[in-house]
C-alpha cells in the first residue's frame, strides 16, 4: 500500500487543489493512505479534517523578509520544522511527498530529500511562491497550472479542480440555475463576482448608488448575476433581471448560467472559468506581487479574455467597453471558441500521473 503525504495550506488556493488530488488518490484506491501536512494556523486546520483526512502538523515558519529578530531565529526554527516532517515521514512510512506551496511545503521538500523519499511540486500561480521555487530545484516532478510559470523543469499540468466543476454540464443545469437565481434561462447572463469577500471595485462599478452600470447591462438585453461578497453593503434595487447575492454556495449553478464573466483573476478562478470555456473580463487584484495579472495572461493571449486594470475599472469603463461587447455577438463567439481551447478539466489526473511517474522512477 502506498502512503502519500500532501503538503500545503494557508489559503484556499493551496488547500483546494491539494484536496482535489487527495480525493482522486482515495477514489482510485480506497485502501491507500493519504495524509496531509499543514499548520495549525492555516485554513487546512479546518478544511482537511472536514473532508475526512488525517492532518499532521508542522510549525509555521515564515521566510524572513528583513534582518530582524525573526530572521535571527529562523534557521533554528526551520531546522526544527524539517525534523518534524522527517519524523512524520519515518513514523508513517511515507512513500512520496507532494507539495502545493504554503508554509508546510518548504520543510516537507527538504525533509523528503534528506529521507530519500521522492517529492513532487505543484504550483497554482503563474508567479511561484518561494517554497516552490526552492523545491522545484530538486523535485522528481514539477507541474504548473499556467504556461510561462518560471519554475525549473516544470510542465503544464493544469489546476486540480473541484469535482463539481470538472463534471459540470452547463447546458443540462441551465434551467435549474436560472430558477435558483430567479433569472430567465432563455436570456443571456453576465456573472460578476470577486470571491467570497467580494471585490469593492467591481461592486462600485456595477452596484446601485455607485457606478450603477447594472442598468446599462439590463438595457443591453442581458441579465446580471452579481455576487457582491459577504461583507458588502451594496443595496439590491430589486430590479427584474438583476440578481444580487452576497454569497453563493453553488458556484456550479452560477457558472452554468453564465454566458460572460467579470471577475478577479485568482489562480483557481481563472482555471475554473477556462476549464468551462467561458469568455471573461479579468480585473486583477491590485494588492500583492502581481500574480493575478500573470494568472490571466494565457487566457488573454489566446483571445479568451480581456484584462482591465483595477484602477481603470469604473462604471464608465463598463459602459464604454463591456456593454458594447455584450452586443457584439461575433466577438463573443470568437472569445468563447478561444476559451474552449485554453483550459483543461484534467488537472487532477495530470498531477496524479506526475506522482505515479515520480514513484516509478524512484
Amino acid at each position: 500500500m502506498t502512503t502519500y503525504l500532501l503538503a500545503g495550506g494557508g489559503t484556499a488556493g493551496h488547500v483546494n487543489p491539494l484536496l482535489a488530488v487527495a480525493d482522486a488518490l482515495r477514489a482510485r484506491d480506497p485502501e491507500t493512505d493519504v495524509l496531509v501536512l499543514g499548520t495549525r494556523e492555516g485554513l487546512e486546520a479546518r478544511l482537511v479534517p472536514e473532508r475526512g483526512y488525517e492532518l499532521l502538523f508542522v510549525d509555521k515558519v515564515p521566510f524572513p523578509r528583513r534582518p530582524d529578530r525573526a530572521a535571527v531565529a529562523f534557521p533554528a526554527r526551520f531546522r526544527r520544522a524539517i525534523a518534524q516532517v522527517r519524523d512524520h515521514i519515518a513514523a508513517r512510512e511515507v512513500d512520496v511527498v507532494v507539495g502545493f506551496g504554503g508554509y508546510a511545503s518548504a520543510p516537507a521538500y527538504l525533509a523528503a530529500r534528506r529521507a530519500h523519499v521522492p517529492f513532487v511540486v505543484h504550483e497554482a500561480n503563474a508567479k511561484p511562491g518561494l517554497a516552490n521555487v526552492l523545491g522545484a530545484r530538486r523535485a522528481n516532478g514539477v507541474g504548473v497550472a499556467f504556461a510561462g510559470t518560471p519554475l525549473k523543469r516544470s510542465r503544464v499540468v493544469g489546476m486540480p479542480l473541484r469535482r463539481e466543476i470538472v463534471t459540470l454540464d452547463r447546458t443540462a443545469l441551465r434551467a435549474e440555475a436560472a430558477d435558483h437565481f430567479g433569472l430567465d434561462a432563455a436570456r443571456p447572463v453576465l456573472l460578476v463576482f470577486g470571491g467570497s469577500l467580494g471585490a469593492q471595485r467591481l461592486n462600485e462599478a456595477f452596484g446601485e448608488g455607485y457606478g450603477a452600470a447594472w442598468r446599462d447591462v439590463l438595457d443591453a438585453g442581458w441579465q446580471l448575476l452579481h455576487v457582491t461578497g459577504e461583507r458588502s453593503e451594496l443595496v439590491d434595487p430589486g430590479a427584474a433581471g438583476y440578481s444580487v447575492r452576497r454569497y453563493v454556495d453553488r458556484m456550479d449553478l452560477a457558472f452554468a448560467l453564465a454566458d460572460f464573466i467579470v471577475a478577479r483573476s485568482g489562480a483557481a478562478t481563472v482555471s475554473e472559468i477556462s476549464a468551462l470555456g467561458i469568455p471573461a473580463i479579468y480585473v486583477p487584484y491590485a494588492v500583492g506581487n502581481g500574480e493575478q495579472a500573470l494568472n490571466a495572461a494565457s487566457a488573454v493571449a489566446s483571445g479568451a479574455a480581456i484584462l482591465i486594470a483595477d484602477a481603470d475599472f469604473t462604471g464608465d469603463r463598463v459602459r464604454a467597453d463591456i456593454v458594447p461587447l455584450l452586443a457584439d455577438e461575433a466577438r463573443r463567439t470568437a472569445m468563447t471558441a478561444a476559451a474552449a481551447s485554453v483550459g483543461t478539466r484534467t488537472g487532477t489526473e495530470n498531477v496524479v500521473a506526475m506522482i505515479d511517474e515520480a514513484l516509478s522512477e524512484a
